[in-house]
């Protein structure tokens, strides 16, 4: 019996054509349906800059795609740091073998210690990124941010955050804690497109993440040019001038932002 024969449901099959298909279409209701939290979050970046703050971003795994996207690099604000696993190596004095354990972003006290070594300012806005939102590293971080004071921005899927148990302790999630949460419209489990016999591929919380992340810094630069101020901003350091234009602009936040290599 053929296949246009029969009543079953054909599913597409799994190509490129389909997953910039439907990612597009994903982008596209994203871009009119996150606009409200894109400028309260470009709200709180822009508060942060007036005020003379960095901001402080963190994430593990695949979600550090989208730290990189937002703390220094080209076209986007000078006063922001990384904050990574390896800065307990780096700064912190531990052994490098110690970045070998798989579970250590479930260790607690971890984040405290990385909150220490970046010695953030009350004003430092923290921008944590995890799609799941419930990682032990992840929500300590969110609750010490907030106890200390700061500001919280959140990256994250509300899909699968809402479909998944806390694991921390205190029974939060990252949405649970952030002042403003920007919802990448990821599936549960990131994977877009339905495998034959289960299972799924092609993440979508990167595409999505870093539109909604492009999407803040162009509204806060937006912000900040309505109030007067001028937007502290990289150029490209393969452009002529541009990597001295760096270093000036940076001299405004000597041993508050961190630029190691990647």
């Amino acid at each position: 019996m053929s296949v246009e024969s029969t009543n079953e449901s054909v599913t597409e099959p799994v190509s490129a054509d389909r997953f910039a298909r439907e990612g597009l279409a994903v982008l596209h209701r994203l871009t009119e349906s996150a606009r409200a939290d894109v400028s309260a979050a470009a709200a709180l970046i822009a508060d942060c800059v007036r005020a003379d703050g960095v901001v402080q971003a963190f994430g593990t795994g695949h979600s550090q795609a989208l730290v990189l996207e937002l703390a220094g690099r080209a076209g986007g604000f000078v006063p922001t740091n990384r904050i990574q696993m390896a800065d307990l190596v780096l700064f912190g004095g531990d052994h490098p073998s110690g970045l070998d354990d798989p579970l250590l972003e479930r260790e607690p006290g971890i984040a405290v210690r990385l909150y220490e070594l970046a010695a953030p300012r009350p004003q430092d806005l923290f921008v944590v990124v995890s799609n799941s939102g419930v990682n032990n590293v992840i929500v300590e971080m969110a609750l010490h941010a907030k106890e200390r004071g700061h500001r919280l921005l959140a990256l994250t899927s509300l899909a699968h955050t809402h479909s998944v148990p806390a694991t921390h302790p205190s029974g939060k999630k990252l949405a649970d804690l952030a002042d403003v949460v920007l919802d990448n419209a990821a599936p549960r489990g990131d994977a877009l497109l339905e495998l034959p016999g289960g299972g799924a591929v092609c993440a979508l919380s990167t595409l999505t993440g870093v539109m909604l992340v492009q999407m803040t810094v162009a509204e806060a630069a937006a912000q900040l040019l309505a109030s007067g101020d001028r937007p502290p901003v990289y150029v490209s350091a393969n452009v002529p001038g541009g990597f001295e234009g760096n270093l000036e602009l940076e001299k405004r936040y000597a041993g508050r932002i961190r630029r190691t290599a990647s």
